[in-house]
């Protein structure tokens, strides 16, 4: 069944309305970020220290652009931000951008190159697909999203590596939770305070890839 219009458009009145008035939505307009999804990722470093000097990372589906800019900050100039997205990015200092599909050859050659042989410590992922008004096929869209960031992750990660991506609760969390913990040494889930209390969202953060993974 499809979602009403005017539902929709109720739905997008009221969204608008919350972002609008969302105190992290001031905050990062305040304090330059490019968006509130900044705080997201700083809350979570500040309790796990992922993002540390000469750290080498790659964050997908980046634009546009809050947590590479976050990243860029703290990894300083002996560390390496990569970002990649389908969407264009505006121009990041300390951040090197990749527009396209990380899955394709052509970017992952790209990737390659400005890795220039480093090997990567940390994936990061705040992706989230387009949303249709189905709640099953958007929980579905949004599954597939964290398995695809997985492999990525897996694929590229440097032995003992980290990895934090998004998902949300429902269909298909719990497979993907027993997924990462047969993947990775330790995983927790991390509920950011800039996360809306209504959200379904969380984080899941592998940390020290196994090697049989690799």
């Amino acid at each position: 069944m499809k979602p009403s219009p005017i539902k929709k458009n109720k739905t997008s009145k009221q969204w608008m309305r919350e972002h609008i008035n969302d105190p992290f939505v001031k905050l990062a307009q305040k304090e330059g970020y490019r968006s509130r999804a900044a705080y997201k990722l700083l809350e979570i470093d500040a309790k796990d220290h992922l993002l540390k000097p000469g750290t080498v990372l790659v964050d997908l589906g980046a634009t546009p652009g809050g947590w590479s800019q976050v990243a860029a900050a703290k990894v300083g100039h002996g560390g390496k931000v990569i970002a990649l997205d389908l969407l264009p990015l505006d121009q990041l200092a300390g951040v090197d951008f990749i527009q396209g599909d990380f899955r394709d050859g052509a970017v992952l050659m790209q990737l390659e190159s400005l890795l220039q042989g480093k090997p990567v410590d940390l994936v990061i992922s705040d992706m989230s697909p387009n949303i249709c008004g189905v709640a099953s096929a958007d929980q579905a869209r949004a599954m597939h999203l964290a398995e695809l960031a997985m492999e990525f992750a897996l694929e590229h990660l440097k032995p003992q590596g980290s990895f934090l991506v998004k998902v949300f609760q429902g269909g298909g969390f719990e497979d993907f939770y027993k997924l990462i913990r047969s993947r990775f040494t330790k995983v927790v889930t991390r509920k950011p305070k800039a996360s809306r209390d209504r959200s379904s969202e969380l984080y899941l953060l592998g940390t020290k890839k196994l090697l049989d993974t690799i």
